[in-house]
């Protein structure tokens, strides 16, 4: 099994570099009941760096599919007064979160998609503007920690130990963290992405146009000043935190109703206990106003109807077909790895700290400009061998980003 040194440096990468955390804040960890043993470890680092408390918000993927099975639509689709209660505590106290990502990628199998879809929808939609006041203000960091179902479900042919381990090493070697110098490894990448987004920010686009020879002809329209970010991101306060481990993408929020054509994903997308595959979307004005699968069509028509601005597009992000993740030959069934893999695109919310001196501007306002808001986020992997993306400069010139799948600038 993975040395216990590696899995403490692990556990320090997550606090100092995830959520940087700050002496005398507070902590949630988000898990999995199953892994509890790596939580205890995350927390004990975190009140080795000064946190004043760590709370735990524990999950499981049995029990989500039984309210899913069971419940009743018209209950279930209204919070709790505890999941407001942490809404509430959250929002007013701003502690570091922290999710130990281990979800069971067939956790929600079987289960009615269309009614979780609407039982998700209705409880986001009264989460939203507690989101929406705590943007920007806090640190957060979502990670990889294997479970027993997850690393079955990438690995089905190897028994319980050798799945689990053989997962382990995947997501440390993702994350940097395989060698025990996480914090040394993620210095330097930050670097390396912050110069390529140094180098897209030069340009100026106004517009991306992506073709591949899978079908996909789409032409997506940028903010004027609106920024590409990779790697670590700032609070308001100034505190630098990365919030995906791992992480290689470039990224940008595009503008609200400027998208036009068809883009096809290049890997499957596990969704809510579903797996959607093979699978392309149509925009007009900026919508996705059809969609087609060939599995888990209903999952993938869920994901439109969450709320209004669930069908826009929130995120374009540039990934490398040779990246680390991509290169490892395997579906991780799990969107925080499976989309740094190769450039992929988001359904739903953007991001309102890319808009130049977004924090001059009310939420409100930043949607009135065109960043997109939702209360979901749905990354899927478009990137493929033979990717081309050109931009176009608010000059009007033309330039190649991507050629053949990877970067050309």
């Amino acid at each position: 099994m993975i040395k216990k040194t590696i899995l403490k440096s692990y556990a320090e990468l997550i606090v100092r570099s995830g959520i940087a955390l700050k002496k005398g804040q507070e902590v949630v960890i988000r898990a999995q009941v199953e892994l509890e043993p790596f939580a205890e470890l995350v927390a004990r680092e975190c009140y080795r760096a000064g946190a004043s408390r760590v709370c735990f918000e524990w999950q499981s993927s049995k029990m989500a599919r039984l309210l899913a099975k069971y419940g009743k639509e018209k209950v279930i689709s209204v919070p709790t007064p505890m999941e407001i209660g942490l809404q509430e505590y959250e929002t007013e106290t701003l502690p570091a979160t922290i999710w130990l990502d281990g979800d069971d990628p067939d956790g929600l199998k079987g289960v009615d998609s269309e009614k979780w879809g609407r039982v998700t929808a209705a409880k986001m939609a009264v989460y939203g503007p507690y989101r929406k006041k705590r943007d920007n203000k806090y640190q957060w960091t979502i990670v990889g920690v294997p479970t027993v179902a997850w690393a079955k479900k990438v690995f089905p042919d190897l028994p319980k130990g050798k799945a689990v381990e053989k997962l382990w090493e995947a997501v440390l070697t993702c994350a940097r963290a395989i060698d025990g110098n996480g914090i040394r490894n993620w210095e330097e990448h930050e670097k390396t992405l912050k110069e390529k987004c140094a180098k897209l920010n030069s340009l100026r686009l106004k517009e991306l146009h992506y073709t591949s020879s899978n079908g996909t002809d789409l032409t997506v329209g940028l903010i004027p000043g609106v920024i590409f970010l990779g790697g670590g991101e700032k609070t308001l306060d100034g505190t630098l935190f990365q919030p995906n481990m791992p992480s290689e993408e470039c990224f940008t929020s595009p503008c609200r109703g400027k998208a036009e054509g068809v883009v096809y994903a290049s890997k499957p997308l596990a969704y809510n206990g579903q797996l959607i595959e093979n699978f392309h979307l149509v925009f007009k004005d900026g919508k996705a106003v059809e969609a087609y699968a060939e599995k888990g069509e209903e999952a993938l028509r869920s994901i439109l109807s969450i709320d209004e601005g669930s069908a826009y597009l929130g995120e374009c992000a540039l990934v490398p077909f040779e990246s680390p993740i991509n290169e490892l030959g395997f579906l991780f069934y799990n969107t925080l790895f499976d989309e740094n893999a190769v450039c992929h695109l988001a359904l739903g919310r953007g991001f309102t700290n890319l808009y130049p001196d977004f924090e001059k501007y009310t939420s409100e306002e930043l949607e009135e400009k065109g960043i997109n808001y939702s209360a979901s986020h749905v990354d899927f992997m478009i990137g493929t061998r033979d990717l081309k993306i050109v931009g176009t400069t608010e000059a009007g010139e033309k330039v190649t980003v991507f050629e053949n799948g990877t970067w050309a600038i």
